[in-house]
């Protein structure tokens, strides 16, 4: 039987989080961030676990907080980070941003974890509003219909896709040492960006590039002849995601203007202000169109396009990019002049290509390990049987 989300579900909205009241480590609640979400799912988590930000009851009464409670299904609902996908279960009392919303299934009809899986099966984006900063409303979240079996075919469904989800879990986690080994490997050979102990030159990105560029803001169209590389396409650690690429016509005059080729570094100037910042290697042949929340560097022969990628994306030159992010409603920019103000160091250009050789190679166990598409597969095809089958 298919009932509507409204019928099986309380809602919850996110609260505004008062800069003032950041950063405490102790609190009767936890408030989760739209990147403590996606943190979260990164790690291949289901459950919330660590949060970086804590609240007394009194701040949550002082700045009319919505406590969500346990077994809440949370997720992003506006911007970049709606396209992504991520969910996560409450697992205790909390507050959420209010860039992000949580539902919670009525329990004597829904099973959480079963739940959990219908809303990790909704593309969020195909209920947004089209609009410049893509969001999605209550209201329609509300009309939309999910399967509800019994209880106890819940519970069966539950078991078969948490043990699928437990191998992506393995998986994942296998990823993430070898991105660590990387990132690891990179400080231990060039030491750290911010004390530079090795004291390599230090220079700006400006000193080093020869030509910093902003995309193009013409919209993407059905059958376009290039494809159109947006902010989406461009992952938190570093890489290219194509699952989602659109395509665009662009007139012969305009194309070196935005034309992305092998070697140049993307880096997203808009975004979510967890998000803003991410920076990319372009390293495929095909040419691509880039669109104006990204700007194209190329750099000069002193520093080679995978180093300057991996400095940016260390911790510490994150914290850099939001302390120096102009914020916005929703979202966070840095400019091509600040960008190219940022500080980086000149190792030895010998070191810089046997790093780049140790990289290729662990990317090559990790393309290897990466065999998600077969346990993607399973979990769709129950998603399907299940969720969809009472919609013929």
């Amino acid at each position: 039987m298919r009932k509507k989300l409204k019928d099986v579900c309380m809602f919850y909205s996110g609260t505004g989080f008062p800069i003032q009241y950041q950063g405490q480590t102790k609190g009767e609640y936890p408030f989760y961030k739209v990147g403590d979400i996606a943190n979260n799912a990164i790690a291949g988590k289901i459950y919330l676990e660590l949060c970086n930000n804590y609240i007394s009851s009194d701040v949550a009464k002082m700045i009319k907080g919505c406590i969500l409670p346990k077994d809440t299904v949370v997720f992003a609902k506006i911007g970049e980070a709606l396209k992504l996908n991520r969910r996560a279960i409450t697992s205790c009392d909390c507050l959420i941003d209010n860039n992000a919303m949580g539902i919670a299934p009525k329990l004597d009809s829904l099973r959480i974890q079963y739940f959990y899986f219908c809303m990790k099966n909704l593309k969020m984006q195909t209920l947004a509003e089209s609009t410049t900063v893509p969001s999605v409303r209550k209201t329609v979240l509300e009309k939309y219909e999910i399967e509800v079996p019994s209880l106890v075919e819940q519970e069966e469904i539950e078991k078969k896709l948490t043990l699928t989800q437990k191998i992506i879990e393995k998986r994942r986690q296998e990823l993430s040492y070898l991105d660590e080994i990387i990132k690891a490997r990179f400080v231990e050979m060039f030491g750290d960006p911010v004390k530079n102990p090795k004291g390599w030159e230090v220079v700006t990105i400006g000193d080093i590039v020869t030509e910093v560029r902003y995309g193009t803001s013409k919209p993407a169209v059905e059958g376009g002849k290039y494809p159109y590389l947006r902010m989406n396409n461009l992952t938190a650690d570093g890489h290219l995601d194509l699952n989602d690429l659109k395509y665009i016509d662009i007139p012969d005059d305009e194309i070196e203007k935005c034309v992305v080729r092998k070697g140049d570094v993307l880096f997203n100037r808009t975004n979510s202000i967890e998000l803003v910042g991410k920076t990319v290697v372009f390293d495929l042949q095909e040419d691509m169109i880039i669109a104006g929340y990204i700007i194209r560097v190329r750099l000069n022969k002193r520093l080679l396009p995978e180093i300057l990628s991996q400095y940016m994306n260390l911790e510490a030159l994150k914290d850099i990019l939001r302390s120096m992010a102009k914020g916005a409603v929703n979202q966070a920019n840095i400019n091509a002049q600040e960008l190219q103000s940022i500080k980086v160091y000149i190792p030895d250009m010998e070191l810089q290509k046997q790093f780049i050789e140790m990289k290729n190679q662990v990317d090559k166990s990790k393309f290897d390990t990466m065999t998600f598409a077969p346990i993607y597969a399973i979990i769709n095809l129950y998603l399907h049987t299940y969720f969809y089958q009472g919609r013929r």
